[in-house]
């Protein structure tokens, strides 16, 4: 059994739902601190955030990552414990094995075959793990660069472990994710008896030809590297429970995943104008989860193309879609971000897996990149 391999089975079989981090922190902690790295625990509220640094000098390559999964559903529904990891027909099964201790352990496993034939390397090796990705994220990732920040601690480039590989390994790179803005919307009107339509007003009857248009909406067409921007409404809340009622007030929650064409301001500014067509009073609150962001050509993107070749034979394709990732609360400080993890078919699914011999590659792929940039 490789060394990757085992430490993803440790770190698979403890039940480290957000935010609880079940000791996989302080197993990695473990590994590092044996080849050098000085280890800084960050804890925000129930989460567990760790900071592990190698080297005081420029550049600064960071690995970043999160112990957290998400919960197994249904157990019954799993053909084995998704918390206690089992191979069969080369494949690793167990909740977190894609997303994302997998590419944690091959993390891990890279710095220590780097460090053991590159001691005196240039720059500086990071890991910026949390256990805060999964959940609210908002006492992760983000706190721990506020940190950095604040005493300016700069990451130069930043690897995330998520998975990003869609039918083999290291076929897709994220080079970017699209922005996410949150909108809740209260529309209102005035609650009566449905037999006496004229004493009331109905929220929704007024709303609904403003709802189509924000349906049909071209908010944007995307450019070379986003595609187009999508709304997308996830909750719609209007009616009391009762036949006879017409209901006062209409709820609604929705999204944008924008591109770099717009702006959350633009975005705000574009739907208000859309609203103030209709004849009805209304709320609207925003909450921005992330901006957009894109890294360019440069050292990390050429170092990550050229090791995916050498290990896999294939050029990855770069990519923006996708949902987001704790890259959004990274690239803001100038650091190149990219995104190279494993097969993303099975995650937050029944049964999710990944490929052993993905385990390894993927360490070896990481380890190449670490040798590119730091020697």
């Amino acid at each position: 059994m490789s060394a990757t391999l085992k430490l993803a089975i440790e770190l698979i079989s403890r039940t480290s739902i957000t935010p609880d981090d079940a000791g996989c922190q302080a197993t990695i902690i473990k590994r590092l601190e044996a080849i050098g790295f000085a280890i800084e625990k960050l804890p925000f509220g129930e989460v567990k955030n760790l900071w592990a640094r190698r080297g005081s000098n420029a550049p600064l390559f960071t690995f970043a990552g999160h112990t957290d999964v998400v919960p197994a559903g249904n157990i019954e529904k799993w053909d084995s414990d998704p918390f206690h990891p089992e191979i069969r027909d080369g494949l690793l099964f167990g909740r977190g094995t894609a997303d994302m201790k997998g590419s944690l352990a091959a993390m891990v496993t890279a710095c220590e075959d780097f460090v053991q034939e590159h001691p005196d390397h240039k720059g500086s090796i990071a890991f910026l793990i949390t256990s805060d990705e999964e959940g609210s994220a908002i006492n992760g990732t983000v706190k721990v660069i506020e940190t950095l920040e604040a005493r300016n601690e700069k990451i130069d480039y930043c690897l995330v472990g998520e998975p990003s590989s869609s039918q083999q390994l290291g076929d897709t790179v994220k080079h970017g994710r699209r922005g996410s803005l949150h909108g809740y919307l209260t529309v209102q009107g005035k609650q009566g008896h449905i037999a006496y339509q004229h004493l009331a007003d109905n929220p929704l009857h007024a709303f609904a030809p403003i709802l189509a248009q924000l349906c049909t909406e071209q908010w944007c067409k995307g450019n070379d590297h986003f595609p187009a921007t999508g709304f997308q409404i996830y909750q719609l809340d209007h009616g009391t429970g009762a036949e006879n009622i017409i209901p006062g007030e209409l709820k609604m929650r929705f999204n944008f995943r924008f591109s770099t064409e717009l702006t959350p301001k633009s975005i705000a500014t574009r739907m208000c104008a859309i609203l103030n067509q209709g004849d009805f009073d209304y709320e609207l609150e925003w909450k921005l989860s992330g901006q957009p962001f894109l890294t360019a050509a440069g050292n990390l993107l050429n170092a990550t193309v050229k090791s995916i070749e050498e290990v896999t034979g294939k050029t990855p394709e770069l990519s923006t879609a996708g949902g987001t990732s704790d890259g959004r609360f990274i690239a803001p400080t100038g650091a190149q971000v990219l995104e190279l993890g494993p097969l993303n078919a099975t995650i937050h699914q029944v049964n999710e897996c990944v490929a052993v011999k993905d385990l390894d590659k993927l360490s070896q792929i990481y380890q190449k990149i670490l040798q590119r940039l730091l020697c």
